[in-house]
């Protein structure tokens, strides 16, 4: 792998806010559904990490709804810093932190590892846009931020045992055409031997609009 991370890439078009804050088509879409799973399934309350924070906009809405929640952001993108500071600055509350400059494939997560243990770890729309290296290190990075149930979360597209949806293989070869290290991850085949190397548990699948699932694993 190279020692320059792979920088995150936004597949979708976002606009820009006078003070630096980005919007998300998606997230305004599916922030009330992952709300909801995030409520039942992972934490009301507690000290969340986020990799790969995007625009911000999950962070921010996640704690403006649920005020138990004390939310780092990070990422490795100027870009998505840059507007995860601007919706830090502008939110009513002190529950936003970061954010941190974080390359989830490395076996050290800098200023994250001094502040663990973490109580849920979050990664939405991530794995499927980047190498797989950094599949790997985001569920041995988990693993090690979190005790004894402690929750990763992820959101996005999956396969299940070989079997994917029609629209999210179609997308599977569009991600392969922009870069060969890309692709909608077996959440079976591929991400669960990741998770028992590292101690995690599957929890729960729950099924999101567009042919997304938001999946829940505890640290064992």
């Amino acid at each position: 792998m190279s020692d320059t991370p792979a920088k995150p890439v936004a597949l979708e078009a976002r606009e820009t806010g006078e003070d630096g804050r980005r919007f998300s088509p998606s997230v305004a879409r599916n922030r009330e559904p992952i709300r909801d799973v995030f409520a039942s399934h992972v934490a009301r309350d507690g000290r969340v990490l986020e990799i790969a924070s995007g625009t911000g906009e999950h962070g921010a809405f996640l704690t403006e709804a649920l005020p138990g929640l004390d939310w780092t952001y990070s990422d490795i993108d100027q870009v998505g810093l840059d507007s995860q500071q601007a919706w830090r600055a502008a939110s009513g509350h002190d529950r936003l932190h970061g954010p941190l400059v974080l390359d989830a494939s490395l076996p050290d997560w800098g200023e994250a590892e001094a502040a663990r243990p973490w109580n849920a770890v979050v990664s939405m729309n991530m794995v499927h846009i980047a190498p797989f290296a950094v599949a790997e290190g985001l569920f041995a990075g988990a693993g090690r931020m979190m005790d004894t149930g402690g929750k990763l979360f992820l959101y996005g597209p999956f396969a299940r045992k070989g079997i994917i949806a029609p629209s999210n293989a179609a997308f599977r070869e569009n991600l392969k055409r922009r870069n060969p290290d890309w692709g909608v991850r077996d959440l079976d085949l591929e991400l669960l031997p990741l998770a028992s190397l590292a101690g995690l548990v599957l929890q729960s699948v729950v099924e999101m609009p567009a042919n997304n699932l938001a999946v829940v694993f505890e640290r064992s």
